[in-house]
């Protein structure tokens, strides 16, 4: 069975919290969303369109690692 390696894995915390810092600091001072997978999952996908597939800025891979089924 196939896993991320630590470095995958820290890769993957590191871009899902930075979205989710942009979000927070998107909202109004008074407002905060709780953590929720599904949008910052949305907002990586739209991220990853423009730098991964429009710009090839980097692979998908460097973006934000994930197994191959």
């Amino acid at each position: 069975m196939e896993t991320l390696i630590k470095q995958e894995l820290e890769r993957q915390d590191f871009v899902d919290n930075e979205i989710f810092e942009l979000i927070q600091k998107l909202l109004p001072a008074d407002k905060q969303l709780e953590w929720n997978i599904e949008i910052i999952g949305d907002v990586r996908d739209a991220i990853q369109e423009q730098i991964v597939d429009k710009q090839k800025a980097m692979s998908e891979e460097q973006f934000y690692s994930y197994l191959k089924i």
